[in-house]
């Protein structure tokens, strides 16, 4: 009877908690998923420049000169051109100012995105110049693995004619930056 009580004692354990006799930690299971994606050639300012306000010229050898920095992300090289027309010349309705540029980057081309010191000089970024000259030759700027972006800085400077004065009132000019692309 001992072993029947046993038995059956068993078979209820059994019964009520199949789990317990069959539970055994099958192991980990993974599963992997691939995952790509293309990254297409990107060039493209952040957004506009801010808007530049000189100082005001209150004497014929005033030059007042601003400056405002805008970024370009880029993956690949390109060139920056200026507007030479007369839209970037400052004017009013009655006269115009000499109105220069310049041009800065925050790269060297070589370990940083940016314009190396011989593309710099070719396209005479840091001498002011006319406004219808300005960048006669683009500024060629070479983008550098893992520095997608370059910061552009324009300045402008605004003066009188030699020996003369402008009209009094308020001149405006538009400058419009260029990005082409050259290469990947």
């Amino acid at each position: 009877m001992k072993t029947l009580v046993k038995v059956v004692s068993l078979l209820a354990v059994l019964c009520l908690a199949p789990s317990l006799a069959l539970a055994a930690d099958p192991g980990d299971s993974n599963s992997t998923c691939n995952i790509s994606v293309t990254v297409n050639t990107i060039m493209e300012w952040a957004g506009n420049f801010t808007d530049i306000t000189l100082t005001a010229i209150s004497a014929q050898a005033d030059t007042p000169d601003a400056n405002e920095t805008q970024t370009i992300y880029t993956n690949c090289d390109f060139e920056i051109s200026a507007d030479t027309s007369t839209t970037a010349q400052l004017s009013s309705a009655t006269d115009t100012l000499v109105t220069k540029y310049q041009l800065s980057d925050d790269g060297d081309g070589l370990a940083d995105t940016g314009a190396t010191a011989g593309a710099e000089a070719a396209s005479g970024i840091s001498t002011w110049t006319d406004y219808n000259s300005f960048l006669g030759t683009a500024l060629d700027v070479t983008h550098v693995d893992t520095d997608g972006a370059v910061d552009i800085t324009l300045y402008v400077q605004a003066s009188n004619l030699a020996g003369e004065v402008a009209d009094a009132g308020s001149y405006s000019a538009v400058q419009t930056l260029t990005a082409s692309w050259t290469s990947d």
